[in-house]
């Protein structure tokens, strides 16, 4: 095959694969909306405490349909513990909440089926509920830290909230998951034009050593919850184990090198390591159970038929719309992101004359690391105003006789680095 035609094979593949997916993750997008206008954060932070068994299941309930991933979900966890959470509650919802989310649900229903779109939400409950009983019971002797009460948000109307579902859901939502969804997205349709059907069968490598593989290559990268369904649908249609793709779907969300850094830093040592053991336990259990104890074709027949090759372009007009609509939010998610650099820019320079101190953060990612830095640093009494801006890593704080080094103890009790 020529240089074209595996381009051309390579943007059929693209166009097939985004077509499928996409009016699914336009839904969840919609439904992550939901959740974060008409469910406030201190109906969630109640639900942390109590009893371990009762922590663990409430926080991995809570964690489930949240479209966080990892990059969301560390900062959140990091200020959720830092405003009273246990340390059971907390490694709970590290646990379950990356592994899936509204939008990853629909989308793995989408190109995989219901199998696989009703084993990754019982898996990130079952490992969540696990973690952090663990946790709770190997960390009870621990000294419990001081922690500041979070604020009360005051009520919203009607017409806030249903602004805020469209401008979390289709702008900011999309602005933190579009750069992994457009590299899952590439990446499976590299490997579909590039690697011929049933390759890792050719290999005869068995399933449980395509799992310890994959389970090597994910836990120290990251791929987001919806970015990591395209990968693992190519990975099954190129001969992959089912249970072997499970391990992407489960451990590659909800690990990465920044995450297991930033839980030993504000957990401690044991709370990592079962963090980790969970998910390494979960992800392997959960696929052997896949490949050797339920049928393999419920695992398989939906992928083929989607993204085989008798599939071909045929795709449906509203597939195609919704790929389009998805496309263009991403694209004004750039632009957003830019304009709204540009204009904190423009204020840092009015704002020259009045008494600002301006730091630099490092390990803010998305809109949820720019949303706890600001209300954790509002909460000091010497800071008036806080505005964060992502894509330089700044944050300017305006008030009077600011404390720089209460503002450093600050941010980096929540997980991040103030330079």
């Amino acid at each position: 095959m020529q240089a074209g035609q595996y381009i051309v094979k390579f943007l059929g593949d693209f166009v097939i694969i985004l077509g499928e997916m996409a009016p699914y993750l336009l839904l969840g997008f919609f439904f992550a909306g939901l959740l974060y206008a008409f469910i406030p954060r201190e109906k969630i932070d109640k639900y942390f405490n109590g009893s371990p068994f009762r922590s663990s299941v409430f926080s991995s309930l809570l964690g489930i349909p949240l479209p966080l991933c990892s990059c969301g979900v560390i900062p959140t966890g990091a200020a959720l513990y830092k405003n009273g959470a246990s340390k059971g509650g907390t490694v709970s919802f590290l646990i379950s909440t990356p592994q899936t989310g509204v939008d990853s649900i629909l989308a793995t229903f989408s190109l995989m089926g219901l199998p696989f779109a009703i084993i990754r939400p019982i898996a990130a409950l079952i490992t969540g509920i696990s973690g952090g009983l663990i946790t709770s019971v190997i960390t009870k002797n621990e000294p419990v830290e001081q922690h500041v009460a979070e604020t009360v948000s005051k009520p919203k109307s009607l017409t806030h909230k249903i602004k805020a579902i469209f401008r979390y859901g289709f702008v900011e939502f999309i602005q933190d998951i579009s750069k992994w969804l457009i590299i899952g997205l590439v990446l499976a349709a590299i490997i579909s034009a590039l690697i011929p059907n049933d390759f890792f069968e050719l290999l005869n490598m068995s399933p449980i050593l395509q799992m310890l593989l994959i389970l090597v290559v994910s836990v120290p990268l990251y791929i987001c919850a919806t970015g990591s369904i395209p990968l693992a649908a190519i990975l099954i249609l190129k001969g992959v184990s089912p249970g072997a793709a499970f391990v992407l779907l489960m451990a590659g969300p909800a690990t990465n090198a920044a995450t297991i850094t930033m839980i030993g830093k504000i957990l401690g040592k044991k709370s990592l390591f079962t963090y980790l053991a969970t998910i390494i336990i979960g992800a392997m259990g959960f696929g052997l159970i896949i490949d050797y104890a339920l049928p393999v074709q419920w695992f398989t027949e939906i992928t083929s038929q989607h993204l085989g090759h008798d599939h071909g372009t045929n795709l449906a007009w509203w597939q195609i719309g919704s790929g389009v609509l998805l496309l263009g939010l991403i694209i004004n998610g750039y632009i957003q992101k830019y304009l709204a650099a540009k204009q904190n820019s423009e204020s840092q320079l009015k704002n020259d004359i009045m008494k600002v101190q301006t730091i630099k953060v490092e390990g803010m990612t998305c809109n949820h690391c720019k949303a706890n830095v600001e209300n954790n640093l509002k909460k000091l009494a010497f800071v008036d105003n806080v505005v964060v801006n992502l894509a330089d890593k700044s944050v300017t704080l305006e008030g009077d006789d600011i404390d720089l080094e209460k503002v450093k103890e600050t941010v980096e009790s929540i997980g991040y680095k103030a330079v």
